[in-house]
């Protein structure tokens, strides 16, 4: 991870991501404001997770690092709250209940062995023909994978036979500071 988050820039990005989801859900604008500095203008790519009762709910990400931290953010909020073809859009009645969790993504960088992947440091990227697919590094250590389940698991969630990796995929490590409402 390049530059961590304060403690207070990661409580403005859970606001920012539970406003970006209040709005996006009853279509009423937030009455909060912020200033966006430091950390919150760089651009880096980031994955907003939503846990309903302790289960996965919504999660979807970018790698971009085209906007700001800030932007980012709540684009990702509002899309992992309606966005994601695994759920149903968040509804009013849910938006209480969600946990917000966000990964701030360092560069992916390509590996050229998978000696190079630490299981619960990184997250890994794996890209195969058209097929790409991502799990974040607190993924394998929720699970209790090792690197072996943790190649497969990214194969599958691209679409790949689960041992794809083996041979001509580029996969690609990241780490990520995460952090979340408890």
């Amino acid at each position: 991870m390049e530059k961590s988050l304060t403690s207070e820039e990661q409580s403005q990005l859970l606001k920012i991501s539970r406003d970006s989801i209040t709005e996006t859900v009853t279509g009423r604008p937030a009455r909060s404001k912020f200033s966006a500095n430091g950390n919150l203008l760089l651009k880096r790519g980031c994955f907003v997770t939503l846990h309903l009762h302790g289960r996965l709910r919504g999660c979807i990400g970018t790698f971009s690092a085209e906007k700001p931290l800030h932007a980012a953010v709540r684009e990702m909020a509002a899309a992992a709250a309606t966005q994601d073809p695994r759920f149903y859009p968040v509804s009013i009645d849910e938006i209480d209940q969600i946990k917000l969790e966000i990964s701030v993504l360092s560069p992916l960088k390509k590996i050229g062995s998978i000696e190079e992947i630490q299981v619960g440091v990184h997250g890994l990227y794996i890209e195969k023909n058209l097929f790409h697919g991502v799990l974040l590094p607190q993924v394998a250590v929720e699970q209790g994978w090792d690197r072996t389940t943790f190649l497969n698991q990214t194969c599958i969630k691209a679409g790949l036979d689960k041992d794809a990796w083996q041979s001509e995929a580029d996969i690609y490590i990241f780490s990520a500071q995460v952090f979340g409402e408890h």
